[in-house]
């Protein structure tokens, strides 16, 4: 699907490890090239041509985030990352928000993104961290989390879809529980924003971060969205250049107003031109056709490798396109080396769920994780070199 779009596909290789970055369509890399080469300029400082051109695409990117997500424009801050937005919500925000006390429920199948900032403001903060328990099958669900929440919860924060099960949380659900509940909730989109079709209005949630280079963008830029009225208390953990309007010798200061007030300095700008051309080019697919792709991909492997009895698929009912499985007696990382030498490329560790294996009890697993340029052809490839890999050791020793 859309496969010629993509000139690194030519080099023959497979590419199953999309959680961890997708690969870059020439649409995006050619907008980011036009701005180096026709109109670099700074944004926000300049009255000559290129800044005018540079000044509009940067802005209007806003506008194009509001467009794929359903938000607010002026609520669109340009972040590094997801867990840039994500250290941003927990500085900015949390550090003046929770009290001696106070309760937020995480779980353990987080990426460290959302487990490792809680942990460093619990530090200056007493407040309490309580874990979600996760079902048997290690997805997460509404239920789990009412069993958490007492009347000391102010947060839940937790992934849209988890980075190694991969099960999606019903983000609306939660969101309306929380609501109802007066917590704050905080939601990772970098697995969920790039797959499916999402409504930030109609989810009620509070944060909603994501990445670029996860959803055929490039690397160093991503969004922060949040309501409005949260966004005003929520204080820059950046000050410099651009985001003020002045400052005196009497320390005087004044910010300017959301979002650029949390956008200090020279912005990634070619990065976020080419996301918003990134954004433009998975709207042109379709965000339900591009999932629905991904979940036949997934389909097409579960039925595949019932066939080969030494492969363990710990997330077979999960719906989405990440797969973890081992092949049984085998270290995960010579897992992945074996198929690196088929020229096919997964994802094999921790992926960064350190947590995870307290409810696996497993450290390790492979990761296959599809994207919508991934083909029924690619996965016959894998599912060939896995039937031999009882030849593994031969081949990564």
């Amino acid at each position: 699907m859309n496969r010629e779009d993509f000139p690194i596909l030519n080099n023959g290789k497979i590419y199953f490890d999309n959680a961890a970055t997708t690969l870059k369509p020439k649409c995006v890399i050619d907008a980011m090239d036009k701005y180096y080469l026709e109109y670099t300029s700074n944004i926000h400082r300049g009255d000559y041509d290129s800044a005018v051109i540079t000044n509009k695409l940067y802005d209007n990117v806003r506008n194009i985030v509001s467009e794929f997500i359903n938000c607010d424009a002026n609520t669109v801050i340009y972040t590094s990352g997801a867990t840039h937005s994500l250290n941003m919500v927990v500085f900015g925000f949390m550090r003046y928000f929770l009290k001696p006390g106070d309760e937020v429920l995480l779980n353990k199948a987080e990426h460290a993104s959302n487990i490792l900032p809680w942990i460093k403001l619990q530090e200056e903060i007493p407040f309490t961290i309580k874990y979600i328990p996760l079902n048997e099958d290690y997805s997460l669900t509404l239920d789990n989390i009412k069993k958490c929440v007492t009347l000391k919860t102010k947060v839940v924060s937790l992934a849209m879809i988890s980075n190694v099960i991969g099960d999606l949380r019903d983000i609306k659900s939660i969101g309306e529980y929380c609501h109802q509940n007066n917590i704050i909730f905080n939601v990772d989109g970098a697995q969920g924003i790039p797959h499916m079709k999402f409504d930030f209005k109609d989810s009620n949630i509070d944060f909603l971060s994501f990445s670029g280079h996860k959803m055929c963008g490039p690397t160093g830029v991503g969004i922060l969205v949040g309501k409005y009225e949260l966004l005003e208390k929520m204080k820059p953990i950046m000050y410099g250049g651009g985001m003020n309007s002045f400052f005196e010798e009497d320390n005087s200061y004044e910010l300017k107003s959301i979002p650029t007030r949390f956008e200090a300095g020279t912005p990634a700008i070619a990065e976020v031109i080419g996301l918003g051309e990134a954004i433009k080019y998975l709207m042109n697919i379709g965000m339900d056709n591009i999932h629905k792709q991904e979940i036949n991909l997934k389909k097409y492997f579960l039925e595949k490798v019932k066939d080969i009895n030494n492969i363990i698929v710990y997330n077979k009912n999960i719906n989405s396109g990440i797969i973890a499985f081992n092949i049984d007696g085998v270290f995960a990382q010579d897992t992945s080396m074996y198929l690196n030498h088929y020229g096919i490329a997964v994802r094999a560790g921790n992926h960064c769920a350190k947590m995870l294996k307290d409810e696996m009890n497993i450290k390790n697993t492979v990761r296959i994780s599809m994207y919508f340029y991934n083909s029924f052809e690619e996965i016959d490839k894998l599912i060939e070199v896995l039937k031999n890999s009882k030849d593994i050791f031969k081949v990564v020793l």
